[in-house]
């Protein structure tokens, strides 16, 4: 080290000195070349420094204001250093200009979004989010641009043919689980997906996730949750009002679609499994075509109900008269286009003068009905629930297709 240096580093080296370096590069690092500096919180070793480099009187103070160029010239007078600058940078290593790198960062991420071809990745990647999402995943440059070409080539082949998520992952990535809940193509095709739905939801619940694929061809767990009906009219011209209840899958309902006859006709849709098993013992053959959500609908659920709505049929939606209830029913009227079916203010009042005892206390946060917002108002003074069981008698009376 030559003698210079070795000054240097006795006035401003040293570890008990590195936090101040470190305050006086990051000006240089932030474009900040000049002017008078106000540096606070100053310990006693750095007000010292600081002090005999400017040749003043050390002071007792927390905070120190000075020029720097000022400062640089003592250097200089010094034989110390050209500037503060290269002060710091014969100590520390070169400084770097965080703005120009920052820039020229930015210019890079820019360059690798412009190589999505797809329309659809495009598009997500121009919004500042979409692109926020394949830095945090991808990290660096290299794994972004593999990234963006393994999900352009997802893309490429959606929708798909009732495809199984695994299959589809080894054909075309060369690995079973490349699509698997979490794993960077897939939360990224996941999240191209719902924007070209134009949809609110986050989709990370593992039925949510599952019916996202589904509308785009691809089967997850497929044979999970099927759909649950009743005299559904599959074929024209053919009756299909067996009077038992059956299941389609979401494997067989995205594999092998059926020809929904119900152009035009009532299709009702229940939130309970149970209500299905009365209807059928009770009307069996003579029951109008029942669909069930079994609760908040699924994939295979979800699937059914756009194959119906997209068939022409009118669905007319039931279910509990209580929060969880009302949730499910918005999902189901804003996907589908579903209308009340005895489930509106007047219907919820008509119960409870009819059916009191059948009503338990209304528990849980309101939640707003968007078909009617008289019903919720009338939840919230009454304070009572029904579960849709409790009220078969007077939804029989619409299923009985002998009426």
């Amino acid at each position: 080290m030559s003698e210079v240096n070795a000054r240097l580093t006795r006035l401003l080296g040293g570890v008990a000195l590195a936090p101040l370096r470190a305050r006086l590069r990051s000006r240089y690092q932030r474009g900040r070349s000049g002017g008078v500096v106000t540096l606070g919180k100053l310990d006693r070793g750095e007000r010292d420094a600081l002090a005999g480099l400017l040749g003043r009187r050390p002071s007792e103070g927390g905070s120190l204001r000075f020029d720097i160029d000022e400062l640089d010239a003592r250097l200089r007078e010094a034989g110390l250093a050209t500037s503060l600058r290269h002060a710091l940078e014969l100590l520390d290593g070169p400084l770097i200009d965080l703005v120009s790198a920052r820039a020229e960062t930015a210019r890079q991420w820019d360059a690798i979004r412009l190589t999505a071809v797809n329309v659809r990745l495009a598009a997500f990647l121009a919004d500042g989010r979409g692109l926020g999402l394949l830095k945090r995943l991808a990290n660096d440059l290299p794994v972004a641009a593999q990234l963006i070409d393994q999900v352009q080539t997802v893309l490429a082949q959606l929708p798909a043919a009732a495809v199984t998520r695994s299959h589809l992952a080894a054909q075309l990535l060369g690995d079973a689980h490349a699509l698997d809940p979490g794993s960077p193509v897939a939360t990224i095709v996941l999240a191209v997906l719902r924007r070209a739905r134009a949809d609110d939801d986050d989709y990370q619940g593992e039925e949510t996730v599952r019916e996202l694929w589904a509308a785009a061809g691809v089967m997850v767990n497929e044979l999970a949750r099927p759909a649950l009906f009743l005299n559904l009219p599959r074929h024209a011209g053919r009756d299909c009002a067996t009077g038992e209840p059956d299941y389609l899958s979401l494997r067989a309902l995205l594999r092998s679609a059926p020809a929904w006859d119900v152009a035009k006709r009532d299709v009702y849709v229940c939130e309970n499994p149970n209500l299905v098993a009365i209807a059928a013992d009770t009307l069996g053959r003579h029951c109008a075509p029942l669909v069930c959500t079994d609760g908040m609908p699924a994939a295979a659920q979800r699937t059914l109900l756009l194959q119906l709505a997209a068939a022409g049929a009118r669905l007319r939606y039931h279910g509990d008269f209580d929060w969880p209830g009302i949730a499910i029913a918005n999902t189901v009227v804003d996907m589908v286009g579903a209308a009340p079916w005895r489930f509106d203010a007047a219907d919820y009042c008509a119960a409870l003068e009819r059916s009191i005892g059948a009503s338990r206390p209304l528990a849980g946060n309101p939640v707003q009905a968007r078909w009617d917002g008289a019903l919720t108002a009338a939840m919230q003074v009454r304070g009572r629930a029904f579960d849709e069981e409790a009220l078969a008698g007077a939804l029989l009376v619409d299923l009985d297709g002998r009426c």
